[in-house]
């Protein structure tokens, strides 16, 4: 017997065949049915979020074709967003208008994905060639993996405008292979969103001439909300640019905390198959977990608010600091691969940071502490981590994201012998 029109389909978007995943997407699609994408290890908490009652998921039959894709992992835990394809499509149109505005034909570009399915960066790029009737080509994560033979496995076409979507992870590895830069060089344009992009990389790319457009968005906006393009990344221009063209940014007073409205809002997430309105203020917007600050040349993200800690009186974000900290570390020879801070109860201060610190040779992991102990001396108080542990293991989801809770775990069981 058929499946009812608005029992979901639940995709392992995991797997490696890419283009097989979306074909049975747009297959259902096709159908007006919806469709849930999973990524490795998620079926289990994608079909709780779905439930299990008979006709717990008829009341989403209004929405037509749409999809559920996973959201807010970077802070421990995954919201199940639901969002309808005219609302994808949307998104679409919005990005061909921005793209026209500099000069590019979105239905002449190549658009080339290496991102997940299960990830709305990752979807939208389908979405965008469907709907601009472009070309889309699959990257295998394989070769991001081994960027010295992808300028082989993915030859640029001459005279076509390529666009490329990364994640500041995949970015860091493709440039550090020169070949691999040199075929960067050849996109037309190439996104990068999905976590903050660190300034120490920024300034390798501009050095590299890379066609840069930083950008910003959820899976509750559909993807994309602003964009800075490449000739202003370029010339030196920090953030997020200004947003798209069906879109309203503001900023939360009280909090700093990015507000977006916009008709492509995710209706909702679904939680043990009932779907939970999106919550919104009076007048429309919906305030983001992020926060940052807008100037002349659009958004500038500070970092998440929930990673965001007060600290003797002061706001810090970590994420600015471990940027920092980075930076400083690579100018002065310290082998460090990565490094999280968190935050830790203080009687004094309320709460300070410890740092969690992976090294590049785990042999010298001792004195690269040290080394970052005397980097961050001069540092404001707020500012300077009172606690230092090596992390072997320590390392940002494939997606360039930090599962700060699942980390800030593994500090607790650690403080806690």
């Amino acid at each position: 017997m058929a499946d009812p029109p608005w029992a979901p389909l639940l995709l392992d978007a995991a797997r490696a065949d890419a283009e097989a995943v979306a074909a049975r997407l747009e297959q259902a699609w096709e159908r007006q049915r919806l469709v849930a994408l999973a990524g490795q290890g998620q079926q289990g908490e994608l079909a709780a979020a779905l439930g299990g009652a008979p006709g717990a998921l008829a009341e989403l039959e209004r929405f037509g074709a749409a999809v559920v894709v996973g959201s807010g992992g970077s802070s421990g835990g995954r919201h199940w967003c639901l969002q309808p394809l005219a609302h994808l499509q949307a998104s679409a149109a919005a990005t061909a208008a921005w793209l026209e505005g500099l000069g590019l034909e979105p239905a002449a570009c190549l658009h080339l994905d290496p991102l997940p399915l299960h990830h709305v960066s990752g979807l939208l790029p389908l979405v965008r060639a469907r709907r601009w009737g472009g070309e889309l080509r699959w990257l295998a994560p394989s070769l991001l993996r081994s960027p010295e033979l992808l300028p082989e496995a993915c030859h640029l076409p001459r005279g076509r405008p390529v666009l490329l979507s990364l994640v500041p992870t995949q970015l860091a590895r493709l440039m550090a292979s020169p070949a691999a830069t040199a075929w960067l060089a050849g996109c037309a344009l190439i996104w990068v969103g999905g976590a903050g992009l660190p300034a120490s990389l920024a300034a390798a790319a501009r050095r590299a001439r890379l066609p840069l457009a930083p950008c910003y968005g959820t899976t509750e906006t559909a993807a994309m909300v602003c964009a800075l393009p490449p000739q202003r990344f370029l010339a030196g221009v920090q953030g997020c640019g200004e947003p798209l063209a069906d879109v309203a940014l503001r900023l939360d007073g009280p909090t700093g905390a990015v507000e977006v409205r916009c008709a492509r809002l995710s209706p909702g997430r679904l939680v043990a198959g009932r779907l939970q309105p999106l919550p919104l203020q009076p007048d429309g917007w919906w305030r983001s977990g992020d926060g940052g600050r807008i100037g002349p040349e659009g958004l500038e993200l500070l970092g998440r608010l929930d990673g965001a800690l007060h600290s003797g009186g002061e706001t810090v974000f970590p994420e600015r600091l471990e940027e920092r900290l980075q930076a400083e570390a690579a100018q002065r020879g310290a082998g460090l691969a990565a490094v999280l801070l968190l935050a830790r109860p203080d009687p004094e201060w309320g709460e300070r940071l410890v740092a969690l610190v992976r090294p590049l040779r785990q042999e010298e992991g001792a004195e690269l502490l040290g080394r970052l102990q005397a980097i961050t001396a001069d540092w404001p108080p707020a500012e300077r981590p009172r606690g230092w542990h090596l992390c072997p293991s320590l390392a940002p989801t494939a997606a360039g994201k930090w599962q700060r809770g699942r980390w800030q775990r593994w500090l607790d069981s650690l403080e806690a012998f």
